[in-house]
């Protein structure tokens, strides 16, 4: 085969290659059979008629768009491979010659991948990460056990921040109830921002009998279109004022929330280590957002291709509702149940679509630039955690895999585990000026 590329444009381009006769022969003769038995001659049974017949009846042209759709599949991504093009979009083709007895050749139309210039990514300056556990987060992580494990109990007096209260309501907007604003006995936590805007503010203050009107405009992003920007009246009636009665801080109710401690002491030495795995976890999780966002930044790439970043949409999309699929939610329950549609979700992955598609060119180009090549340890290392992941057998993740995507994935995570390494923890005080953080990056 011989392929030729040339560049038209930014992230366009043109691809000529040509089929040899004797692929063209073999696709001729492949369309004659996948023909044949459709192929009706007076003297001939249907489907019997010999190709020395229906050539000189019809001539082999009448079978060159066939051979050439049973060709396509095969010689197009050898032409792409063979010219070291990589496509983004399906191409517009274009016949330049189906001459008899000669080569065909065909001018495809390409949109490629933008070209990467990469800056600095390695040692790029981050904010140093605190891991440290104090004493106040221990005792803020026993109060929230304590507030899980109150009581709550009836309460004389007035409702404060923190209380529950029974209600009713029912909400108006220009005197006309709207679906979905009334409730009978609705148990509602003062201070957990359940309910839109500062209606819960407006219950404080109130006891049990009483009737308040409750004003509340909604939102310009609510969830329900049709409530936007509205204002609202609610009738509130007050049933049941209750307060939390926290436990004791003692050893029982160390054993209460955990059984596998005896002790306040040893409950609070576990929530201290668990609490340090957190702060673990998240700092490596932040630093590594931080590194590959400068890497991502200091690097230039040109006119992302619209097609990269609706292809990038849709594969979000796919896969935000396939987790939703997972949870029992259908896509047309969840558009109901948020009061969206699926133009509204398109919309929301697609702004961040630009960015995730710069980001994975940055680290494929600095995967080739770092001549990252996994090895057959590191895909069999990734398939055995994948299949420990999903509960799979190690042979069914390798027959759903092919290695260019195994290869793809693992160098992609290699780039990313260098640059976090290399990147340099910098205290607060380093990046208040901005410039010194820029040239440091330069260096």
């Amino acid at each position: 085969m011989s392929a030729k590329w040339e560049k038209t444009g930014t992230n366009v381009g043109k691809l000529t290659f040509s089929i040899s006769t004797d692929k063209i022969k073999e696709g001729l003769d492949k369309a004659f059979a996948k023909n044949k038995k459709n192929i009706t001659l007076p003297g001939f049974r249907k489907g019997k008629v010999s190709r020395s017949i229906f050539d000189a009846m019809y001539g082999e042209e009448a079978l060159y768009q066939d051979a050439l759709n049973i060709l396509l599949p095969e010689v197009y991504p050898a032409a792409l491979k063979e010219a070291k093009v990589r496509p983004v979009d399906q191409p517009r083709l274009n016949i330049k010659s189906l001459a008899k007895g000669k080569p065909w050749v065909l001018e495809a139309t390409v949109t490629v991948e933008p070209s990467v210039k990469l800056g600095d990514y390695k040692g790029v300056p981050v904010h140093k990460q605190d891991t440290r556990v104090y004493k106040k987060d221990v005792d803020s992580e026993l109060n929230r056990k304590r507030h899980d494990q109150a009581e709550l109990v009836l309460k004389q007096g007035p409702a404060a921040k923190g209380d529950t209260v029974i209600i009713d309501f029912a909400g108006y907007i220009d005197g006309k109830p709207f679906k979905g604003g009334k409730a009978t006995n609705y148990s509602l936590k003062l201070g957990s921002h359940s309910f839109v805007g500062n209606f819960e503010d407006q219950l404080v203050g109130h006891k049990d009998g009483d009737k308040v009107d409750v004003n509340v405009t909604f939102p310009k992003n609510y969830q329900a279109k049709q409530l936007r920007n509205k204002k609202a009246t609610f009738k509130v009636t007050m049933h049941e004022v209750k307060e939390e009665q926290l436990p004791k801080l003692n050893d029982e109710f160390a054993k209460d929330v955990d059984e596998d401690v005896d002790t306040l002491d040893e409950l609070k030495d576990k929530i201290k280590k668990q609490l340090k795995n957190r702060k673990a976890s998240n700092a490596k999780n932040a630093l590594e957002d931080e590194a590959i966002g400068k890497a991502v930044d200091n690097a230039t790439v040109k006119s992302i291709p619209k097609v990269m970043m609706k292809e990038d949409t849709r594969r979000q999309m796919d896969q935000y509702l396939a987790n939703m699929q997972q949870q029992g939610i259908n896509a047309q329950t969840y558009y109901k149940l948020t009061g969206t549609t699926e133009a509204d979700l398109k919309k929301q992955f697609a702004n961040g679509a630009s960015r995730r598609v710069k980001t994975n060119l940055v680290l494929e180009a600095i995967v080739k630039a770092e001549k990252i090549n996994p090895t057959k340890a590191d895909r069999d290392k990734e398939i055995k955690n994948l299949a420990k992941t999903y509960g799979m057998k190690a042979s069914s993740v390798r027959s759903a895999l092919t290695p260019d995507m195994l290869n793809h994935d693992i160098a992609i995570e290699k780039a990313v585990q260098m640059i976090t390494k290399s990147a340099k923890q910098e205290p607060k005080s380093y990046f208040k000026d901005d410039k010194k953080s820029s040239k440091a990056s330069k260096k």
